[in-house]
């Protein structure tokens, strides 16, 4: 009788596991107990997933053409004044409801403290707060558009 590896499993049965994973193009088998695992992996591993929380890479898209084109970077202006920048990952919502007004518009004065936007991130909608007192001088994103954590959102004079 064959010596256990690990207290686990002989080297027969490794070796019958390997010539499986072999004959049915497997990436691997795992056989674990409490606190020891054996891995055995075929020339076909799939490669590892991305860690939660992070999005799949897309297929390729299509050539752009000279129509769908970004614009070129020499149009985008610098932004000046005191930029309010997105907290958190999510949608940006200008009112606490549609049928509401905006919390804030262009020309609206603004205190260290008032809400001025609500960003909604899994299905929670976040109030954000003014960290700075101004006037609003211009809003860069669009009622229901996805922000980036750091996108700039509205700038103050």
């Amino acid at each position: 009788m064959s010596e256990k590896i690990y207290d686990m499993v002989t080297l027969e049965t490794i070796e019958k596991l390997a010539d499986l994973v072999a004959a049915k193009d497997l990436g691997e088998i795992t056989i674990a107990s409490e606190d020891k695992c054996i891995t055995i992996k075929g020339k076909k591993c799939p490669p590892p997933m991305p860690p939660m929380g992070v999005p799949m890479a897309a297929p390729a898209a299509a050539p752009a053409t000279a129509a769908s084109a970004p614009a070129p970077a020499a149009e985008e202006k610098p932004l000046s004044g005191k930029i309010i920048k997105s907290p958190i990952v999510g949608t940006f919502y200008a009112s606490p409801s549609p049928d509401q007004p905006p919390f804030v518009q262009v020309g609206d004065t603004v205190k260290k403290g008032d809400v001025i936007m609500i960003i909604e991130s899994m299905k929670l909608m976040n109030e954000v707060q003014s960290d700075m007192d101004g006037t609003v001088q211009e809003i860069l994103v669009k009622n229901g558009e996805a922000v980036e954590y750091d996108q700039p959102l509205m700038i103050l004079a």
